[in-house]
């Protein structure tokens, strides 16, 4: 059963934002540096919800623990830093949304996995952060998604009750860390959306194929 819900919290690339562009790039350029060539944009789109994890990962077959994977994640961030608004842009009709959610009074705030000083460079250059409740770091608690904590930080800071919250994400583990903070969730069909399960087996309580579709989940006009 649908409970009130009063405040929306949004996972940030590939749910507000189109950051995709720009961390490719930033992913080619590293490869480049390394004297490998391009990855096609394709191939790279997917998993921008995997954070530089996904693109070091990606772009050089290595993970978490692996000999140079440090290194690599490092001079991944480096040169994303220094081209983070060239190519991202708000999704189409996210500003609808927000729009609506302020006039009908519903506070909205954002919880990403992305460090908090990237976060806040990229909401600040489109806007978004100075009407955002709350903006939620990977590293402004002990915790990233799947884990619950961000988002519990996020109401603590909203004083908001999480069981009248929904998190809108385009990960699956959005969708998790959702769940275990006893919110409401909704995939968004329109990001990312990573190489693992399906979006429908996510469990989300709602899949949204546009950004107004939180509108109508929600009965607003």
């Amino acid at each position: 059963m649908k409970r009130p819900i009063r405040t929306v919290l949004f996972d940030l690339d590939g749910t507000l934002v189109d950051s995709a562009p720009d961390l490719a790039g930033a992913a080619n350029e590293l490869r480049r540096e390394h004297g490998h060539p391009a990855l096609p944009y394709e191939a790279l789109r997917p998993m921008v919800g995997a954070g530089a994890r996904g693109m070091v990962g990606l772009a050089f077959g290595v993970k978490p623990g692996d000999a140079g994977y440090e290194d690599l994640k490092a001079r991944f961030l480096a040169l994303y830093a220094q081209r983070l608004l060239h190519s991202t842009t708000v999704f189409e009709g996210v500003w609808s949304v927000l729009d609506q959610l302020e006039h009908q009074g519903l506070g909205w705030g954002i919880v990403t996995n992305k460090a908090h000083h990237l976060a806040l460079a990229v909401t600040e250059g489109l806007g978004l952060y100075s009407r955002a409740g709350v903006l939620i770091g990977g590293d402004s608690t002990p915790y990233a998604k799947p884990h619950p904590e961000p988002l519990l930080e996020a109401c603590r800071r909203l004083q908001a009750e999480p069981a009248n919250c929904a998190y809108v994400g385009d990960d699956l583990r959005d969708i998790q860390a959702g769940r275990a903070a006893g919110m409401m969730t909704l995939a968004a069909g329109w990001g990312y959306l990573g190489q693992g399960e399906p979006i429908h087996e996510w469990g989300a309580d709602s899949l949204l194929a546009q950004p107004q579709g939180l509108l109508h989940w929600l009965n607003l006009p």
